[in-house]
């Protein structure tokens, strides 16, 4: 699939054992693209993986904590997720965002 249009992109809740992230997922050999959907309130237990993760926010209100550091965090801003690191999101308002990881072993967001 060289060309995407996440608006014809399938949603799905991507990690329903860790969190409520709903949207689109774009699969590739190494790298995995989500654009997803917090609700207010709602977002993920603290949860480690072996994947490397970026996240940015286009719109919407987080609060991150990562291996125990936490922030508010809005639009344009984002965080890095290292593998193996602990971290958790809670959504402060409805937000939606950019959300990328390694693939590792074949599952990228899906674990």
């Amino acid at each position: 699939m060289p060309f995407i249009i996440m608006d014809e992109i399938e949603k799905e809740t991507v990690t329903p054992k860790y969190s409520t992230a709903y949207g689109e997922l774009v699969t590739g050999e190494q790298v995995e693209v989500g654009r997803l959907r917090f609700e207010k309130g709602y977002g993920a237990v603290e949860h480690r993986h072996p994947h490397e993760q970026i996240v940015y926010i286009i719109e919407g209100k987080l609060e991150v904590t990562l291996d125990g550091e936490t922030a508010v965090m809005g639009p344009g801003q984002g965080f890095h997720a290292p593998p193996n690191v602990p971290h958790f999101v809670n959504a402060l308002e409805d937000t939606l965002l950019i959300s990328s990881k390694g693939v590792v072993d074949g599952v990228g967001h899906r674990i």
